[in-house]
């Protein structure tokens, strides 16, 4: 197995910088996520490290040594493809196979290899069959499998699941992680799919314009976002985020917007002045957080945001509400016992460790 490392890495296309001074480390046995939305420069990372791109500066290293040199072949890298990348004329034994043929291995040998592989995958009866006569699914396996028996250092998949439908899809993704974890295989998984990242990955690194945004556990990302960006794209529904401003009267601050007028402990007021001199912020909650009440609560109102229902939407155990708040929409997860009306007055409260702001002129999270 092996580690891979990208030191100050960048893509230079001419006209489009597709990764920028990329620093990360995928360690010896690890499932890494590289997530992101279309364009961020994830699948050329990959295709770096397999060796399909030559990166404009930087250098990739295997087990501290640098491979930037090497052919695609001397990397020991086995890929696995979007479209699966299945020969059409050939059995799916063939298919499997096809790699230990050209290494020039016994016929014995390859049998060997195929079988278990395709037992591992739970393909073995398909062995006979064309791609034509396989499902998606089964499709996927088989190109997972012919990686497989290359026995190599490293998987390197680029968004292997995104044709499937999404029950097989799920079903795959659980698959995938057993299958990972069983043969310790050091796993480079590119997806834009945020589920896909935290559900399968050890760790998660966002990336955005080419710009490595954050990396970490899904549980890191989840909880401590490093900026807006990362607060939107991880978590299902995503975060909501609400534009306040901080306003001083005496010695209390408080956070002011539509709907919204929260108190500031001293504490937070001090962590957040630390941090920037912007009084324009955004007041983010993850719909998980928040709880709805009937009508307008009152009190001191330190976590409450007020507004009316806009639409419910029924998932079964639980509910999406979407609450309108001055011109912003916001989404809470609730349980199915709870009984709003549209345009119903709503009061949104959020636990005092349950919240974030960030910097609207930055887009960094300061509290």
């Amino acid at each position: 197995m092996a580690s891979i490392r990208w030191e100050n890495v960048t893509k230079d296309f001419g006209r489009v910088i597709a990764v920028k001074e990329l620093n990360l480390e995928c360690k010896d046995g690890e499932f890494l996520a590289l997530l992101g939305p279309s364009g961020c420069g994830k699948t050329t990372t990959l295709r770096m490290t397999a060796g399909l791109e030559t990166p404009t500066s930087g250098t990739i290293y295997f087990d501290d040594k640098p491979i930037n040199h090497l052919a695609p072949r001397e990397r020991n890298i086995a890929m696995v493809f979007e479209n699966y990348a299945l020969y059409p004329h050939r059995t799916v034994y063939k298919n499997i196979s096809y790699p230990l043929e050209l290494r020039k291995l016994s016929a014995k040998e390859i049998d060997e290899k195929v079988h278990h592989a395709a037992k591992l995958l739970e393909i073995d009866p398909l062995l006979e069959r064309y791609p034509k006569e396989i499902s998606g699914g089964q499709k996927q396996r088989v190109g997972i499998a012919r990686a497989l028996v290359r026995e190599p250092s490293a998987f390197a998949m680029d968004e292997p699941l995104s044709h499937l439908d999404a029950k097989l899809r799920a079903y795959m993704r659980a698959e995938l992680k057993r299958l990972q974890k069983d043969l310790g295989i050091t796993t480079v998984f590119v997806t834009h799919d945020q589920l896909e990242a935290i559900t399968m990955s050890d760790r998660v690194a966002v990336l955005s314009l080419g710009v490595l945004q954050q990396h970490g556990t899904p549980q890191e990302l989840f909880g401590q976002p490093n900026n807006v960006f990362v607060a939107r794209f991880i978590g299902e529904p995503s975060m909501n985020l609400l534009p306040c401003r901080i306003e001083s009267q005496g010695d209390k601050a408080y956070l002011v917007g539509e709907g919204m007028h929260v108190t500031l402990t001293d504490a937070a007021r001090q962590k957040v002045l630390a941090q920037t001199q912007n009084s324009e912020m955004l007041f983010g909650a993850r719909p998980q957080h928040i709880t709805v009440h009937h009508g307008t609560l009152q009190g001191d109102g330190q976590n409450i945001v007020t507004g009316s229902v806009y639409v419910s939407e029924p998932l079964g155990a639980e509910q999406l509400v979407r609450v309108r708040v001055g011109k912003e929409i916001v989404s809470i997860l609730t349980e199915d016992t709870l009984m709003v009306d549209m345009d119903e007055a709503v009061s949104l409260v959020v636990a005092p460790d349950r919240f974030f702001l960030f910097d609207a002129v930055t887009e960094k999270r300061v509290l």
